[in-house]
């Protein structure tokens, strides 16, 4: 007895359509990958906070140093900590800090504040940058763990 083959039921533009499909959640998953491998991780933020920790304090009981304390900062406008002396283009820089604005800053604090007293030259890694936030954002304005 031999066996027939029955032609397929898809409707031949779906059949047409499969092939470019698959290839395409393919691609978007190869360019998934990175986005992925870019996860924000506390943890490692705590690491990269040691680049920062010369001169500031985040949780409970931070105090300013030669820089302000940073808890609550997402949200926070610039130059707003209360017995820290900023410099004036701090002060009145405008900045509200968000996620994008920390981003541009911590790449290079004097190209986005000039005259900012802020020495650090900056983080150019994303992952770290992505980890820092991660780290600080935890922190509220008093300084707990959210």
């Amino acid at each position: 007895m031999t066996t027939r083959l029955l032609p397929s039921r898809r409707p031949l533009l779906a059949r047409a359509l499969s092939l470019p499909c698959r290839r395409l959640g393919l691609a978007a998953l190869i360019l998934a990958v990175p986005t992925l491998a870019e996860a924000q991780n506390a943890d490692d933020g705590k690491a990269v906070f040691n680049k920062c920790r010369a001169c500031h304090q985040v949780g409970p009981g931070a105090k300013n140093l030669v820089g302000p304390e940073l808890n609550g900062l997402i949200g926070r406008k610039a130059g707003s900590i209360e017995g820290f002396n900023y410099s004036e283009a701090n002060k009145n820089s405008g900045i509200t800090w968000d996620q994008a604005t920390f981003r541009e800053y911590i790449k290079n604090p004097r190209a986005k504040i000039p005259n900012t007293k802020m020495v650090f030259p900056g983080l150019q890694d994303e992952k770290d940058i992505n980890d820092l936030l991660a780290f600080l954002e935890q922190y509220s304005a008093d300084g707990k763990t959210k």
